[in-house]
């Protein structure tokens, strides 16, 4: 394994860190919070001696063609390293001790939303944008900048990218994946923009308006008050918030194919329409239960689980009412919506939508073969047969997403949190949603976990993230490759012939767009 390749990549994550917190930095000035862009200076200090250390002694030329070890090595280094300079700030400003703020870091860059911050009024506008900045670096991430880094670091990347992107479709959304790439970032920038403009409307100000709706399109739930989407008190805000999460949640190629053909492929799309169906069964269940348990109003009862429903369902984690109240079915189906999550190539956490449908057809097959041991099923999805090795890959992620709860779990026991809180809170925050139940539920936050109770959660989201980010499943794209005349995809012909193209590409047209020279790159991040 070269150390110095990752070491080299390790620099430009630095650079791309230094170069994003030069936006807060401003608005301290422009806020008059002095000290405050003090505590930036210092940090963006940091970064850029870091680039300059990991410039210095790493080697870049071998780039471009790392080993599998290798692209592990960098992914899992740059989620610690991009999490302990977003914690910078925090630490400088004094606002949290250095593990709750690589808490707070981390689960702002995953996407993830728990928050260890116990007052957000004591906390200046300026970090506040920060802290959800962070969201929106992570989602941008998710949708785009992974292409932009991955290709270089493991060919596998291409693959990832067709699943994150389309699930286990054959098409992709254009001809080249470098216009892909950009075709999702305009998509999500204009997501953002048009909701910030809605929120205006609607009634809050410009500051609250642009947190919330970078926050809200990157899936993340980060607010700039104590009570999230509570503080406001508006319906209007909370339907429109709530539709926008669902849509962030959804696929981004899909929203694509949607301006070429209509919205019909939105129906036609079995992941998308899955996704809408399962939200609309939780709301109502739901619905019916807070009315009929807890005397909630038809309107209010049905307004309170959609919005709760689309928090959970996007993995946002937004709350605009305390559902820790609601009865323990409801709780339960809360529970089960954000494990589900949303759709491939969205923002969204979860096992996702499509992954549900997979192991739910392979355990009703295999129900089947148990009644009848001669007959030969094959698992459908959308009318095409999926391949064993696809099967395959989908469960091992189940079992490795379940392993990770349960290894977490015990770490927090061991903290001193108590087992029930630390069950689901791990499992929401795995699952990117932040807010679980109880002390760190709709009313609370993860203030109240021990140092080292953060430390081992923010490790374990790095490491989570970090392998759920890799080129470990090719499989999910095994209909977007060339297949050999044995029915087996071809993957390193076509890695071959695609990255090199897609790099180049990503970064003449994205990097050129809010980076001084194309020699500096951002993180990549993802939630997969």
């Amino acid at each position: 394994m070269n150390a110095k390749v990752i070491i080299y990549l390790l620099g430009k994550i630095s650079a791309g860190l230094a170069i994003a917190q030069l936006l807060p930095l401003l608005m301290s000035v422009v806020y008059g919070e002095y000290a405050t862009s003090r505590t930036f200076i210092f940090s963006i200090a940091v970064a850029v001696i870091l680039a300059g250390i990991f410039d210095y002694y790493g080697d870049g030329r071998g780039a471009r063609n790392l080993s599998v070890r290798e692209g592990i090595g960098t992914v899992f280094f740059s989620w610690l390293l991009a999490a302990a300079l977003g914690a910078l700030p925090y630490c400088f400003d004094g606002i949290l001790n250095p593990a709750a703020a690589y808490f707070e870091s981390m689960s702002g860059l995953t996407t993830t939303g728990a928050t260890a911050i116990a007052n957000l009024d004591i906390v200046s506008r300026s970090l506040l944008l920060w802290r959800t900045l962070t969201h929106w670096i992570g989602g941008i991430g998710i949708i785009v900048l992974f292409v932009a880094l991955l290709p270089q670091i493991a060919g596998g990347a291409v693959y990832l990218f067709n699943a994150e992107v389309s699930g286990f479709s054959n098409s992709r959304i254009l001809p080249r994946i470098r216009t892909t790439a950009v075709a999702l970032f305009y998509i999500y920038l204009l997501f953002t923009i048009i909701l910030t403009g809605m929120l205006a409307i609607l009634g809050m100000s410009t500051y609250d308006a642009v947190n919330h709706a970078c926050s809200a399109i990157a899936t993340g739930g980060f607010s700039t008050y104590n009570d999230s989407i509570a503080h406001f008190h508006s319906a209007g805000i909370e339907i429109v918030t709530g539709l926008f999460m669902i849509l962030a949640a959804g696929n981004f190629a899909l929203y694509y194919q949607v301006t070429q053909i209509g919205l019909k492929v939105l129906w036609h799309d079995l992941e998308f329409k899955s996704y809408i169906v399962l939200l609309t069964i939780f709301t109502v269940l739901i619905s019916i239960n807070i009315i009929m348990v807890n005397g909630y109003s038809v309107a209010d009862g049905v307004r309170e689980a959609f919005f709760q429903v689309a928090s959970f369902g996007s993995t946002t984690g937004y709350v605009s009412a305390d559902y820790d109240q609601w009865p323990s079915f409801s709780k339960l189906i809360l529970a089960v919506t954000f494990l589900t999550g949303g759709c491939a190539g969205s923002t969204a956490g979860g096992i996702k939508v499509c992954r549900f449908i997979v192991l739910l057809k392979t355990v009703m097959a295999e129900l089947r073969r148990t009644m009848h041991p001669q007959m030969l099923l094959n698992v459908y999805y959308a009318k095409r047969r999926l391949p064993t090795e696809t099967i395959i890959n989908v469960s091992r992620f189940f079992f490795v997403y379940v392993l990770v709860i349960a290894i977490l779990t015990m770490l927090l026991c061991l903290s001193g949190v108590d087992v029930d809180e630390a069950v689901f809170g791990v499992a929401s925050c795995i699952s990117s949603v932040g807010p679980a139940f109880g002390s760190i539920g709709a009313t609370g936050n993860y203030a109240g976990v021990t140092g080292i109770g953060t430390a081992y959660a923010g490790v374990g989201y790095a490491f989570w993230d970090a392998w759920s980010c890799l080129p470990c499943w090719p499989c999910f794209a095994v209909n977007t490759g060339s297949v050999a005349k044995d029915g087996k995809v071809n993957l390193f012909d076509e890695i071959k012939a695609k990255s090199d193209v897609l790099w180049e590409t990503v970064r003449r047209n994205f990097f050129r767009l809010i980076l001084p020279s194309p020699e500096k790159t951002v993180i990549c991040v993802t939630n997969f």
